[in-house]
Formats: C-alpha cells, sequence, structure tokens
C-alpha cells in the first residue's frame, strides 16, 4: 500500500472502496483499515491489532481478488498469483482501486488490464475501445440484429433534423430503447425527477450486468 494512502488511513482509520471496472468505477461494500482499526458489531470502528493495511472482506465474506475476477470476467478455474494496482483517492474521501494487470498461477505473461477513458461514452466527438467492441461482438452474434438497431437510431435521427427541435421533447429519443437493448443498453423506467432512467443497465461483452442511471438529453 504507498505511503501516501497510508497516511490518509492514519488519519481516517478507514475509508470506503471502489473499483474500477471495465464499464466505469462501481460501489463496493469493500473498506480500507488502518492496522488499529475494524468493523466490529453494528458497523462501528473498534480496536484491532491487524499489523497491516488491509482492504476489509464484505459482509458476504467476499475476497476483493474475486470481485476482480467477476468483473473482468476471469474464468473460476484460474488462480491469482498477483494482483496489481493503481489506487488513488477521491476528493470526496472514498479509495478508488484500478486494477492494472494480473499473473495467474502457472501463467507464462502478465495480464494487463486496459484502462479505457469514459468507457460508455460514443459520440460524434469520441467513441470508446469499449464501445467499439461491443458493437463488433454485437455484428458478430447477430449482423441482421445490428443493422436492424442501426436503422432504428438512424430513424429517429433524422426525424430529430428535419423537425423544429424546440417542440420535440427529450423523451422523444427513448424511441431507440429497443435498438439500444441490441446493443446491450436496457434503459429502465423513464421518471420526472432526479435522473430519466435510474435503474439502467449495460451489458457488454460478456462482462457482468452494470447498473448505470442514464440521463436522456437532446442536443
Amino acid at each position: 500500500m504507498p505511503r501516501w494512502l497510508q497516511n490518509h488511513l492514519d488519519k481516517e482509520k478507514a475509508c470506503d472502496v471502489v473499483l474500477q471496472t471495465p464499464y466505469g468505477i462501481t460501489r463496493t461494500s469493500f473498506v480500507a483499515l488502518h492496522p488499529d482499526w475494524k468493523y466490529g458489531n453494528k458497523n462501528k470502528l473498534v480496536r484491532a491489532n491487524a499489523q497491516h493495511y488491509r482492504v476489509q472482506a464484505d459482509e458476504t465474506n467476499t475476497s476483493i481478488g474475486e470481485a476482480i475476477r467477476q468483473w473482468f470476467g476471469i474464468r473460476k478455474n484460474q488462480d491469482f498469483e498477483r494482483i496489481d494496482v493503481d489506487p488513488t483517492i477521491h476528493p470526496d474521501g472514498h479509495f478508488i482501486l484500478i486494477p492494472t494487470a494480473l499473473t495467474m498461477r502457472d501463467a507464462k505473461r502478465r495480464q494487463t488490464l486496459e484502462k479505457v477513458n469514459s468507457p460508455l461514452s460514443f459520440h460524434h466527438d469520441y467513441q470508446s475501445r469499449f464501445w467499439k467492441r461491443q458493437i463488433e461482438a454485437c455484428r458478430k452474434a447477430s449482423a441482421d440484429g445490428l443493422s436492424w438497431a442501426g436503422a432504428q437510431i438512424k430513424r429517429v435521427v433524422t426525424d430529430h433534423r428535419n423537425a423544429d427541435t424546440q417542440n420535440v421533447r427529450e423523451a422523444d429519443l427513448l424511441r431507440t430503447a429497443g435498438a439500444l437493448s441490441v446493443l446491450g443498453v436496457d434503459l429502465s423506467l423513464y421518471l420526472v425527477k432526479g435522473y430519466d432512467c435510474p435503474k439502467s443497465q449495460f451489458s457488454f461483452s460478456g462482462y457482468p450486468t452494470y447498473p448505470c442511471p442514464v440521463e436522456i438529453k437532446k442536443l
């Protein structure tokens, strides 16, 4: 654990752990702890004598390594020998754990984990590699399905270009929901307060489903 993180835990005793996944960050129930402290009954910090800084397992006793295995789609019959991470502290106080490489037991090479910038962004200025790989996977799975999805999205885009956009509500973009589901994006119920589709989910390239609220915006 880097010295600056130890210094942070010397002051704070504990901090929540947020895990970087292929989709982006996700909250966890893991906690980074100072050696002199642990969580006891009723989730209260109590004195400990752990002898080392550590990430405490969550209430299901799942290790942080197994959480990384799940999010990065690592086969269960492969045992970890080493996990390289790049930790950072968010201004809000939580600890972001970014896995960067894996070494499996009996493996000849270390596996580098690519960190994609803005992995869920796909627009005229930037198309993430994560999205591009997902589209290619959809094409291989069903070229006809991908073609249909593209035609549906194009139809809505064409309508918006030809209409008086001042009279078009952003919710009209939900007409693309069926096409987006083919691409791995399931939009949830559209609400009038808070996030538009707060319980939406992304399911890309065989990775676990990633819950992420979606805000619908008309340009």
